[in-house]
């Protein structure tokens, strides 16, 4: 029998998946965190990146996208939340890319700090995102 852990990823707007999985692996801000069943409890900022999570009845690894967040490891529990998730298969190429050229504009014609500090972090979320969805489709760009 696989040993498996309770996962719950939930976005501000709904809850993205709640389920046993065998392990689960966030961007933490430091490098990636690989979390399986047992784990010692903790709880730690991830930033924009994918989950990836293998849940015990499935044979394919599962994909989300997370804006960052917290995470927090109980016994017997994960826990996720984030201010956006958006599963894997959900990610919109286009508007990513939109969104990313539309940052690195306000980046150029900036009027503040402030503007400029904005675009960064719309920057990042962008270019967290295309690298879900290349991870997703299994390509390096």
């Amino acid at each position: 029998m696989v040993m498996t852990v309770h996962v719950d990823i939930v976005s501000a707007e709904a809850a993205i998946y709640s389920g046993s999985v065998e392990f689960l692996i966030a961007p933490g801000e430091v490098g990636e965190l690989g979390i399986y069943p047992y784990h010692t409890p903790l709880i730690t900022r991830i930033k924009p990146g994918s989950l990836r999570l293998k849940p015990a009845d499935q044979d394919e690894e599962i994909l989300i996208y997370v804006s960052g967040g917290i995470l927090e490891v109980q016994p017997g529990t994960i826990t996720v939340l984030s201010d956006t998730a958006i599963r894997g298969a959900d990610l919109d190429e286009a508007r990513i890319l939109e969104a990313k050229r539309s940052a690195e504009e306000a980046m150029k014609n900036r009027e503040s700090e402030m503007d400029y500090a904005r675009a960064q972090a719309e920057l990042a979320e962008a270019v967290a995102q295309l690298q879900a969805l290349n991870k997703l489709r299994g390509t390096r760009h």
